[in-house]
């Protein structure tokens, strides 16, 4: 009969098991071992988390723009007291929203060089973003730092109109409505004093999908003011075809006399889609056939506004 071992001994040899010469061996295989069982399960659970094995291959053939990995870049290093926003997260989605029918390739025109222009033309980032600022310098540093293979471009504008000659402005704009301010005209040949007519001519020829005006300055009575702007861009939507969709027109500091007026007079209350902000979207659709109008009905507020000239001429 063979003798049982006592405890005491069993424990010993365990423990001499335990320290086995190759135990390094031994961490590395287990180490290798929980790696790959990690790994196995994490890929497992994304592969069935995957919506199909198309768009998963898609993904893959796909990979992130590299104007919006700049984009993603700029912003994650931005410092947000130096660089704060200048539109809020809800006024941004709102912009996004429009852009969502012509995503990523839409034709847009934006009025003014922000914070966040980078983002705008890298949420196009395979369509044509054009970008119109006061500022030269704003217009070259952002042609100049946007990403290679990016349609973007920007000029800088000279304004000749200022916030105080909106009343004066206003009048002729009603006087030519038929004339040199009609709603229909290649405003490359206007002599329409509200109308921006020294953009680079193939400007006025692009369908415009999406257009936002954030500029030029408009918080003082020298300041250029942004009906000119206002003008151009309902003159733009509504001289394209008639099988067009409409243009998606978006104003910046909407509650602004300067903004509220000119966009009730060119875009029409009945085109307003959302204020959400200070972002008004108006959705403005091609003139039709034989209309000189810009609004089927203009709004109380802007007829009832004084024409007055300031002494300017």
């Amino acid at each position: 009969m063979k003798t049982p071992t006592p405890p005491q001994q069993q424990q010993q040899q365990q423990l001499i098991l335990f320290h086995h010469p190759k135990q390094p061996h031994s961490r590395l295989f287990i180490l290798f071992f929980l790696s790959f069982f990690t790994f196995a399960f994490l890929f497992t659970l994304l592969s069935t988390s995957a919506p199909s094995q198309t768009q998963a291959a898609a993904a893959s053939s796909n990979p992130i723009p590299a104007a919006l990995s700049s984009a993603l870049l700029h912003y994650a290093s931005s410092n947000s007291t130096l660089s704060p926003p200048h539109l809020s997260l809800p006024e941004l989605s709102s912009f996004l929203s429009s852009l969502l029918p012509c995503s990523p390739s839409c034709n847009l025109l934006v009025f003014g060089i922000t914070h966040e222009s980078l983002l705008f033309s890298s949420l196009n980032h395979a369509g044509l973003s054009v970008f119109l600022d006061e500022s030269e310098p704003l217009s070259t540093r952002l042609e100049r730092d946007s990403p290679p293979g990016t349609r973007l471009e920007a000029y800088d504008l000279s304004y000749t109109t200022r916030v105080s000659h909106l009343p004066r402005l206003l009048r002729i704009a009603r006087e030519e409505s038929s004339g040199e301010c009609r709603p229909v005209q290649d405003l490359l040949f206007s002599e329409c004093p509200v109308a921006i007519n020294d953009l680079p001519n193939h400007l006025y020829h692009v369908p415009w999908d999406v257009i936002l005006i954030d500029g030029p300055r408009g918080y003082d009575d020298d300041s250029p003011g942004r009906m000119s702007a206002v003008f151009t861009a309902a003159v733009l939507a509504r001289s394209k075809g008639s099988g067009d969709r409409p243009t998606q027109v978006m104003v910046h500091e909407c509650e602004r006399e300067v903004e509220r007026v000119s966009s009730e007079e060119f875009l029409c209350a009945e085109n307003l889609v959302e204020k959400v902000g200070s972002l008004a979207r108006f959705s403005v659709p091609p003139a039709e056939a034989g209309s000189w109008a810009f609004c089927r009905q203009r709004g109380n507020e802007t007829a009832s506004l004084e024409e007055e000239d300031d002494g300017e001429e």
